[in-house]
């Protein structure tokens, strides 16, 4: 079984910063990783992703503001978000894809909040 369990979401003011992380129950250096939010009322978003291999990728919205980032020997994935806005309210759930496998996981999500 493989579980994936975020942490670090919370209320912040608009300009502030949050750094999300995701533990894996087990090796995921084999894995490619994510990060996905969904806004209330809204369809589940790609926020960042990183490679295997450690090539990482965020979606233009919070590009410039969102780092991505993995520890294998620690078994994280941490999203470091800088200068938030309002509009990156929402629930942040982790995401692992193993090569060559169809099968997914996602952790319940950590609820990140912007006021204004």
């Amino acid at each position: 079984q493989v579980q994936l369990v975020e942490s670090g979401g919370g209320l912040v003011q608009a300009g502030g910063s949050l750094r999300l992380s995701c533990q894996i129950s087990s090796s995921f250096s084999l894995s490619n990783m994510g990060w996905y939010r969904q806004a209330p009322g809204k369809q589940r978003e790609f926020v960042a992703r990183i490679s295997n291999t450690g090539v990482a990728d965020v979606a233009d919205s919070v590009k410039g503001r969102f780092t991505i980032s993995r520890d294998n020997a620690k078994n994280t994935v941490d999203l470091q978000m800088d200068r938030l806005k309002p509009d990156d309210t929402g629930v942040y759930s982790c995401n692992a894809r193993p090569l060559l496998s169809s099968v997914e996981y996602w952790g319940q999500g950590t609820l990140v909040t912007v006021s204004e």
